[in-house]
């Protein structure tokens, strides 16, 4: 599994990108056919809360590409918030086999 994370305007840093890796982690066990995720990082107001955004693109053979965008206060947040997405995403595909 290919993991490609991407920091739009700001340099991720290495505690996030493990951070990241782990969670993702949890993505490929409970679907062991995912070959790719796409993870961009954006902070959007630098001078408010609620401004940090993850979008995390999961592509799959012979399943629909499952795309999740979360706004949270820490990039964490949005990340896990988004990882449960994709996770509802991908028990409700299973659950129409």
């Amino acid at each position: 599994m290919e993991v490609r994370i991407q920091g739009i305007h700001f340099d991720v840093t290495q505690k996030l990108i493990d951070f990241i890796n782990k969670k993702v982690d949890r993505l490929a066990r409970r679907n062991v056919n995912i070959n790719y995720v796409d993870v961009n990082l954006t902070v959007l107001k630098p001078e408010t809360a609620m401004n940090k955004q993850a979008v995390l693109k999961v592509i799959a053979p012979h399943q629909p590409e499952m795309v999740a965008k979360k706004i949270a206060d820490t990039f964490e947040e949005a990340v896990d918030n988004a990882i449960d997405a994709i996770e509802s995403q991908l028990d409700k595909d299973k659950a129409k086999k």
